[in-house]
């Protein structure tokens, strides 16, 4: 699977007009390739937001289709130098899991982002000491260097809740399984430290912190982590990103997005309201620290 080093918002809205105007000129892809010499293959990743698209080639199709000149044009040529642009991620590449790299994309130009966890607390919500415990007790194979840069990571996503260039700091809804709070990471004093920062992180206007308790049911999306990226813009689709032990499933369609909204709903309105969850949290750590 090729890296994403770059933007995917203007990836996504240059394959969708592509693709609808070679259909509203009654073209198929080989006549459209063959016209412009390329391969069908290069066209057909165009059209399917794979891989960074080449300036001349969107200019060439808009040649090709006669928009020259419209506002639609300059938009293609404004996504294509946007989507040309390197990502921070980028410098991390060596070291990111597979999969990372697409998820850190789109989250990075999502407005709203809504995540389940289970049995790990959040992870823009996450402390230094949290984070690189669990890189040396869940995957024991990184190196000290590789946990270092990988805390790097983390923290560099988490600061998108505070500021970001050119848009307002995300806006963070997150549910966790009680059984994260419970589930000890390292030591009592790493945890200790974890919880009092979700109790304080999730008093900011931006961050809302729900936990789904013990006493509700077993729904639908209970047992997998995932994450659920919402765009300001209209014009963009929203996607579900579902992560497992295999790597990262991505979900774009219109039918499956709206599923998982449902489901996200379902889990949001059985989970503990925000200052319950505190009190929860309080609770545990009467007990853990008692």
């Amino acid at each position: 699977m090729a890296t994403i080093q770059g933007p995917v918002i203007p990836r996504r809205r240059i394959a969708e007009h592509l693709r609808r105007l070679r259909e509203e000129a009654g073209r198929t892809l080989e006549e459209v390739a063959s016209e412009l010499l390329i391969s069908t293959s290069k066209l057909s990743r165009l059209e399917n937001a794979q891989g960074s698209p080449q300036s001349r080639d969107v200019r060439d199709l808009i040649r090709l289709y006669g928009i020259e000149g419209t506002e639609l044009a300059d938009k293609l040529m404004r996504w294509a130098r946007n989507a040309g642009k390197q990502g921070w991620w980028a410098d991390y590449s060596q070291t990111l899991p597979s999969g990372l790299d697409s998820h850190i994309a789109y989250e990075t130009e999502a407005s709203v982002a809504r995540v389940y966890t289970i049995p790990m607390l959040p992870v823009l919500l996450q402390t230094p000491a949290y984070i690189r415990a669990i890189y040396r007790s869940a995957e024991p194979w990184w190196s000290d260097h590789d946990i270092e840069e990988l805390l790097k990571v983390r923290l560099l996503r988490q600061s998108a809740l505070t500021s970001r260039e050119n848009q307002p700091p995300l806006k963070l809804i997150a549910i966790t399984h009680e059984s994260s709070v419970h589930q000890l990471v390292g030591t009592k004093e790493i945890m200790r430290e974890q919880l009092d920062h979700l109790v304080e992180r999730s008093t900011e206007p931006n961050i809302e912190f729900r936990i789904f308790p013990f006493s509700s049911p077993p729904l639908f999306t209970s047992t997998c982590m995932y994450a659920y990226f919402e765009y300001s813009d209209a014009m963009d689709r929203d996607v579900v990103n579902v992560e497992t032990h295999a790597g990262f499933r991505y979900i774009e369609t219109t039918e499956q997005v709206g599923q998982y909204r449902r489901y996200y709903e379902d889990l949001y309105n059985h989970s503990l309201p925000p200052e319950e969850t505190r009190a929860l949290i309080r609770s545990v750590q009467e007990k853990l620290f008692s």
